[in-house]
């Protein structure tokens, strides 16, 4: 057996490129289980067993739709139980220590919320992308950013190879 053929895209943000097929490691028994389910039963085995030929197919973009809406309505709900939290704990506390206990919770919750907060924004661009059509699309490249990858970090906009590159960039020009 010789190596698979080369899989060709025409993207319209690009020129046709050449992708080689990753070998995937997949169960045959989910290879074609995604064709019998909505797209909300879906689960992540279902979505690596997928070919690479339905890379990014309406049924993934859907999945990791819901997923991404899901994680922006979660951060919200908590943005709204900390100003809540926030607002329970002002209380005047006479005891220099509890208060300092209080302050120094406050600004870790503080600093959480501002994570999230960048995370959120994140998320709305991922949600962008995903209706302009780049999402799972490495921003550098144009190569696809990986199934396992998205799952993991679903708002990366960088293929494994092309972090690596930048970090590694990074560390050289920071040190």
């Amino acid at each position: 057996m010789g190596s698979p053929e080369p899989i060709r895209l025409d993207r319209s943000s690009m020129s046709s490129t050449t992708i080689e097929p990753t070998p995937r490691k997949s169960d045959p028994k989910h290879a074609n289980a995604w064709k019998n389910k909505s797209s909300s039963d879906l689960t992540e085995q279902d979505l690596l067993a997928m070919p690479e030929a339905e890379y990014m197919n309406d049924v993934q973009l859907d999945y990791f739709k819901r997923l991404l809406t899901d994680m922006r309505n979660d951060l919200i709900k908590n943005a709204g139980e900390t100003t809540e939290h926030l607002r329970e704990d002002t209380l005047l506390v006479p005891d220099p220590a509890d208060r300092a206990t209080i302050e120094e919770e406050h600004a870790l919750e503080l600093r959480t919320r501002d994570r999230e907060r960048k995370l959120l924004k994140k998320i709305n661009q991922s949600l962008q992308r995903i209706d302009s059509g780049d999402y799972g699309w490495c921003e550098e490249t144009g190569e696809p950013i990986g199934i396992g990858r998205l799952l993991a970090r679903p708002t990366a906009t960088l293929s494994l190879e092309a972090q690596q590159r930048r970090e590694l960039k990074q560390k050289m020009f920071n040190d």
